[in-house]
């Protein structure tokens, strides 16, 4: 269905999961029995990985027992740095068995620090394509065409995400490798000018692509978005081939949302994502949103949910206020819950009967883990 490699299979008998794991991504499960179903399979020795198995006994509550609701991940201890030298193998549940079926070992941005490893495997990924699927259609971003996708790909996920979901879309993908790693490096030896070159030769890889092929759908990050703005010719060019722009990254502010929208691509469906290697895909923009609603992600609940939280105090913040993003995963091949983003968002109100919060907003914030954050091409 992809065009993802062949995958290994690691092999073992593995006992059969509780269903509530394996239902369909549109079949919206009780999101409290989901939870309790996923701390079966991840906390019990026959089924649970290594990672966890070994952590179990030092969490103080037992997650068997003592987590039945959305709100009892808060229990848990950040534990995602430790994924930045945890063996990936060991974050494989074992109740996979023969059955896990491994598209590939994926890192996050790692610019604050060195990248945390995650293992992304094919049952979720056939999960996150069709509801990220159904999100594109609800948002008319056409089917059957080429899309150029401007991002990082290996060691980073989105690359291989989206040309999956390219080809299950009917279309083929065009590539332009972004290396925000070595960007941000360039900013922060004070070497802006090599980082704006660098820059410069991304657009000119889109430039040509656009001149000499059929382009349905344009992703790329804002800060290449706008670059791709400056030139007059290669706006107009955009315009008249690309029947919708995906845009991913941490901000685009309203005014030239709005802009783009009305001036600059209007011919153009304009959609964003947000997301990190650490819930294994992205939430999507709300539909209906006006020019004058903040730019609001809901996630894929539930085995997405966000939180908003006081960074000093780690509370709740309230609907409508600004805070750190926090982040939860849990689905049947990886659990990383309370993991704290580098992100301030504001507390949005979640859909009716989703599980914990949307955000709008999005902005990096200035310090993480004890280093300056720089954006770069993000």
């Amino acid at each position: 269905m992809t065009p993802v490699p062949e995958s290994p299979v690691l092999e073992g008998p593995g006992p059969l999961p509780d269903p509530l794991l394996d239902l369909p991504f549109d079949a919206g499960p009780d999101p409290d029995a989901y939870l309790r179903a996923a701390m079966r399979w991840h906390f019990s020795p026959e089924t649970g990985s290594p990672f966890w198995l070994a952590r179990a006994g030092s969490l103080g509550f037992d997650p068997l027992t003592d987590v039945t609701t959305h709100a009892d991940l808060a229990k848990f201890p950040n534990l995602a740095n430790e994924l930045r030298t945890a063996r990936v193998e060991d974050l494989l549940p074992r109740g996979y068995g023969g059955r896990a079926e491994v598209v590939g070992v994926y890192e996050s941005g790692g610019t604050t620090g060195a990248p945390k490893r995650i293992l992304l495997l094919r049952d979720w990924l056939d999960r996150l394509l069709g509801w990220s699927s159904a999100q594109l259609d609800l948002h008319g971003v056409p089917q059957d065409v080429n899309w150029l996708v401007v991002g990082p790909t290996g060691p980073h996920m989105v690359g291989d995400v989206i040309k999956a979901q390219t080809a299950l879309r009917g279309g083929l993908a065009f590539t332009v490798d972004l290396d925000p790693r070595w960007v941000k490096k360039l900013i922060s030896a004070g070497r802006g000018e090599e980082a704006a070159a660098y820059a410069e030769h991304i657009v000119d890889q889109v430039a040509f692509v656009l001149e000499t092929q059929d382009v349905g759908v344009l992703l790329c990050t804002p800060p290449v978005l706008e670059r791709i703005a400056r030139r007059d010719d290669l706006a107009r060019l955009v315009d008249e081939k690309v029947r919708a722009i995906n845009w991913v990254g941490t901000q685009l502010d309203p005014d030239t949302r709005h802009l783009y929208r009305t001036e600059v691509f209007p011919k153009a469906v304009l959609y964003s994502g947000y997301g990190s290697t650490m819930i294994l895909g992205n939430a999507g923009e709300r539909p209906g949103l006006t020019d004058d609603d903040p730019c609001v992600y809901d996630p894929f609940a539930p085995y997405m949910s966000f939180g908003v939280v006081d960074p000093e105090t780690g509370r709740t913040v309230e609907y409508g206020e600004r805070g750190q993003v926090v982040m939860h995963h849990v689905s049947k091949g990886l659990l990383v819950p309370n993991n704290l983003e580098r992100d301030l968002a504001t507390r949005i109100p979640s859909p009716p009967g989703q599980p914990g919060d949307s955000v709008a907003d999005i902005a990096p914030v200035r310090e993480f883990e004890n280093e300056t954050v720089v954006e770069g091409v993000y």
